[in-house]
């Protein structure tokens, strides 16, 4: 099993990271974009990497932090949550404030990220409220201006899953309603409108 993963980034874009070890391999890992948003300007890594193997596929996905993925893991072990749905979580909102939701029962802030409904909410939170008491998770968000604002937020839904023409319009009228955005800033204020 695989605990970490350390390396010269060769890749790095909002949902994944390619790390390339001594060994001349290199490793594409999934992120939220909290991740990306610790590991975007440097040149080396180091990412606690949680692997999911099914049958057909072989994914891993990569945190800054042990506290984050174990939150994580927690998050799929909730049912009906995967670990793509555990990701868009995660890149909605600061793990430190999921956890205060979940902690104070904030319904309202989970059924806001896409693909989280009611049940499922009360889910998250009946299931983790007591097991996140034992967790200590830092919010670290770092934003960054970039010229390339519009295209990176646009390539991070499509690779998320949503459809081009849809999360372009929420893009175009994010990006346009407010100019200086950062491109973590547009992809969360998408998540809540797609």
């Amino acid at each position: 099993m695989i605990d970490f993963i350390r390396g010269q980034i060769a890749e790095c874009n909002p949902t994944a990271v390619v790390v390339e070890t001594s060994g001349g391999v290199g490793y594409m890992i999934s992120i939220a974009l909290t991740t990306y948003s610790q590991i975007k300007d440097q040149t080396q890594t180091q990412l606690y990497v949680h692997e999911a193997i099914r049958e057909d596929a072989y994914q891993l996905y990569g945190f800054t932090d042990r506290g984050e993925r174990e939150f994580f893991r927690m998050l799929i072990s909730v049912s009906g949550i995967g670990a793509n749905t555990a990701r868009m979580i995660l890149s909605a909102h600061p793990a430190a404030e999921l956890q205060r939701a979940i902690a104070d029962s904030n319904i309202n802030l989970l059924k806001g990220i896409k693909g989280i409904g009611l049940k499922t909410a009360q889910r998250i939170v009946v299931e983790l409220k007591d097991k996140l008491g034992k967790m200590d998770l830092a919010d670290n968000l770092l934003p960054r201006a970039d010229n390339t604002v519009r295209d990176e937020a646009l390539s991070a839904l499509v690779m998320l899953g949503f459809a081009k023409a849809a999360a372009q319009k929420v893009v175009d009228r994010i990006t346009s309603d407010n100019a200086g955005l950062k491109v973590e800033e547009v992809i969360k204020l998408a998540l809540k409108m797609l």
